[in-house]
């Protein structure tokens, strides 16, 4: 990996769009071992995880990835989800883009920080990103491109300093995707298929 030792290392997760890209390569995130991944690289000084909530609903799917992440090293920002009805359907659909606190966070803790570590593929944080670099910090960009289509904007993986391919983490940071019924919550986060169940309650 892209990184010095003695790095002031934060990490910015949009968490939906991670979920995705993972899901799409056939595996889920082990968070726990992308903490440890990353504190590993260098001197890790914040994970951000990025997430929008459904908060009318007497269970959120979310909820118990949330709190479990709160609990173990990362930094949660979350937002409630806007409610909408698609016309051509008529289904209730929710909507939560985290993307300017995403990019607020990044803005403002770029003076602290020697890299900062992107899990998004979204096209629209290339001007974030240059921005970032031209305040002296190195910006890498996770996501994939071997997917279908590619989950990552060209213009966002030109403008990176680095780009790590999501598959070749795999091994270091991957798990199983696993049976729904053979969930345990005492193996959260590692059963937890918390965007599907929401895709299922919209």
């Amino acid at each position: 990996m892209p990184f010095y030792s003695e790095e002031r290392i934060a990490l910015f997760i949009d968490g939906s769009n991670l979920y995705a890209a993972a899901r799409s390569l056939g595996f889920d995130i082990d968070y726990k071992r992308l903490l440890g991944e990353f504190a590993s690289q260098g001197r890790l000084v914040r994970a951000f995880y990025y997430t929008a909530l459904i908060e009318d609903q007497e269970y959120s799917p979310i909820r118990p990835l949330v709190d479990w992440l709160d609990y173990n090293g990362y930094t949660m920002v979350t937002k409630p989800t806007k409610e909408f009805t698609d016309s051509t359907t008529g289904r209730r659909k929710y909507k939560g883009n985290m993307d300017i606190e995403l990019a607020i966070d990044m803005m403002e803790l770029a003076p602290h920080i020697d890299h900062a570590v992107l899990f998004s593929g979204d096209g629209d944080f290339r001007r974030l990103v240059e921005a970032i670099q031209r305040r002296g910090v190195r910006v890498t960009v996770v996501s994939t491109v071997k997917s279908q289509p590619p989950m990552i904007a060209d213009e966002l993986r030109r403008q990176a300093d680095f780009f790590i391919e999501l598959k070749d983490m795999e091994k270091k940071v991957g798990r199983a995707v696993t049976p729904r019924e053979n969930r345990e919550y005492e193996d959260f986060p590692a059963e937890i298929e918390p965007y599907d169940d929401a895709e299922k309650l919209a």
